[in-house]
């Protein structure tokens, strides 16, 4: 067994152990049973502390590649060849969304994320949310070891009544269901309303993770355009005369990736044509807490009939503490909270207590309009750089994090992605935000990185990404 350890490297000497054993072990098809390297000779061989060693050993059992038996030694598993096997995907789409989001998690800490969904941990602010944490921990011995109730916190639950109530949205604390966040919400929804085969109309461009999430349970997926006010409705008239969704996806505010807000004209004409061709709409508002003025929501004209009303604190807060919730007509709360039991159990009740602290106290009002001051100058200041280099924005957004666009000697955002990845910096093609999967030269970038030198840099000189 020959391991390659570099000791001048930057990369902690556990971390390379650990993947010379994974190559090792792959590339002898794994060689169940065989024992490995004693601790003891293994640090002597290489000059290196017993102690890495023994991290290095621990890290590959709790991957279920190595067994340790006491007494005996440390052991490749029987099944080490499955842990390490390749999941073959559904379709080339789905795993170009898939590893878009491994090179998004798994990116160098160095790397500048200007492309992801969420903000900058030098942006986020500790000392509230360690407050509540600290509430929680110390009043609530449930909060730290129980499971949530089926629906989550009632206390919870009333407080998000109050707050849709400021977006002109009723409905009672039994029409909420509390999740493990936006993905967990839209996952849920997907599971109950929809089989193999249906078909379901998103925004184009929109949400990659959601088009993952629809290939993945192969539901046929129609793109509608999204305009600056919405989505393209006479394109969506004229998709509807071919085809019968079960259900629409939309973005009311700050949409993913353009950053648009849908109009009350475009609102008013959604509900219209859902009414006409009966089919439900899934209106996903994660985005809620980043508006300084609430604009129209679909579910506050539509009283929740044929909305299905999609809500986080986890893009404000914390993606770690994930905490998101639906809110529906009563007749499909009952399935939704069975579907979250069989799949999660419950959402997390500590995450939920702390977010009720941060609500009933105040400090999650007051964090949110930091923010939203903060996000639209951030947004004003990117508009301005964006347009020095001569780079075409889809729409100017008041907010929000992010910003869809292109530069005019770029023809593929492919190309821009690896010329960002020589520079650093991680983007996502645009074309895995087009449910047609189109070559784009577009590309969403989010604001709140853009204070990095790195990203003016990329920006006032993109000709490395040029097609030639």
């Amino acid at each position: 067994m020959k391991l390659e350890l570099d000791k001048h490297s930057n990369r902690p000497l556990v971390e390379q152990l650990v993947e010379s054993f994974k190559e090792w072990i792959e590339s002898n098809g794994g060689g169940g049973g065989s024992r490995l390297p004693s601790i003891r000779h293994l640090a002597a061989e290489h000059g290196i502390s017993r102690n890495v060693v023994i991290d290095a050993y621990e890290r590959l059992v709790a991957h279920g590649l190595v067994r340790s038996r006491p007494g005996s030694g440390f052991y490749v598993a029987a099944t080490a060849p499955t842990a390490l096997a390749k999941v073959k995907p559904q379709s080339s789409q789905l795993e170009d969304v898939t590893n878009d989001m491994w090179s998004l998690f798994q990116a160098d800490e160095n790397h500048l994320k200007l492309g992801c969904g969420w903000l900058p941990n030098h942006w986020r602010e500790s000392d509230d949310l360690t407050y509540a944490i600290r509430q929680v921990a110390r009043q609530s011995r449930s909060g730290i070891f129980d499971y949530s109730t089926p629906l989550g916190s009632l206390d919870l639950r009333g407080l998000i009544q109050e707050r849709m109530r400021l977006l002109g949205i009723g409905a009672d604390a039994d029409q909420m269901l509390m999740t493990g966040g936006g993905s967990h919400s839209l996952d849920l929804v997907v599971r109950l309303l929809l089989a193999p085969g249906d078909v379901v109309f998103v925004e184009s461009p929109g949400y990659y993770n959601l088009l993952g999430l629809l290939r993945l349970q192969r539901i046929k997926v129609i793109g509608v355009p999204r305009l600056a006010d919405g989505p393209d409705i006479e394109r969506m008239e004229a998709l509807l005369a071919q085809h019968q969704p079960r259900l629409f996806f939309v973005n009311s505010v700050f949409q993913n990736p353009t950053g648009s807000v849908l109009s009350p004209a475009v609102a008013h004409r959604i509900l219209q044509l859902a009414e006409a061709h009966d089919f439900q709409i899934v209106e996903d508002d994660i985005y809620a807490d980043f508006q300084h003025d609430p604009s129209i929501r679909l579910a506050a004209l539509d009283g929740l009939d044929r909305v299905i009303y999609l809500g986080s604190f986890s893009k404000s807060l914390s993606s770690s503490l994930r905490v998101g919730y639906i809110t529906a007509r009563r007749s499909l709360l009952k399935p939704l909270v069975d579907i979250k039991m069989l799949t999660s159990i419950s959402a997390s009740r500590f995450a939920e207590q702390v977010v009720t602290t941060m609500l009933q106290n105040g400090s999650y009002r007051k964090l949110t309009e930091r923010l939203r001051t903060k996000l639209s100058g951030q947004m004003a200041a990117t508009l301005t750089l964006l347009k020095r280099a001569g780079w075409e924005s889809f729409i100017e957004p008041a907010g929000g994090m992010f910003v869809w666009v292109r530069h005019p000697a770029i023809r593929s955002s492919t190309q821009l992605v690896l010329y960002a990845q020589r520079k650093g910096i991680t983007l996502s093609p645009g074309h895995l935000f087009l449910p047609e999967d189109d070559d784009s030269p577009w590309v969403r970038l989010n604001v709140a990185y853009m204070n990095d030198a790195r990203a003016r840099s990329f920006i006032l000189e993109p000709a490395g990404g040029r097609a030639g």
